[in-house]
């Protein structure tokens, strides 16, 4: 899925690098499993927002059933927590989903932000 980071102030901005995504529940917010891994199939480069404009990140899920529920012990999420690059404020999305509870599991990968919305910044 594509995360679309939306410029609506009312002067241009940046951003660089890799957003923080983990998934979790409740409120206030609380982790399940690792946070997402870093794809490295795109180095970072400098997006320019100008107001209006969308940059977008892609968050790979795998399914938290396709590991042995001894491996994975899988419980109910209701939202993604995402950090958008070199921000110290995180927004909070709903997402209904299985993580698994063992840190040794990562079913989050998330990839560098780019200009545009959808896949490769389409």
């Amino acid at each position: 899925m594509n995360i679309d980071f939306t410029n609506t102030g009312s002067a241009s901005c940046t951003l660089d690098g890799y957003p923080g995504v983990s998934i979790g529940t409740g409120t206030p917010f609380s982790q399940v499993g690792a946070a997402a891994t870093r794809s490295t199939a795109a180095s970072p480069t400098v997006v320019s927002l100008s107001p209006g404009q969308t940059a977008n990140a892609l968050l790979r899920v795998v399914q938290a059933v396709n590991y042995p529920s001894a491996t994975c012990s899988p419980t109910a999420t209701t939202s993604l927590q995402i950090y958008p690059p070199n921000q110290p404020t995180a927004i909070y999305l709903p997402y209904k989903s299985t993580g698994c509870t063992s840190k040794s599991v990562n079913i989050l990968t998330i990839g560098v932000v780019q200009a545009g919305t959808g896949p490769n910044g389409q």
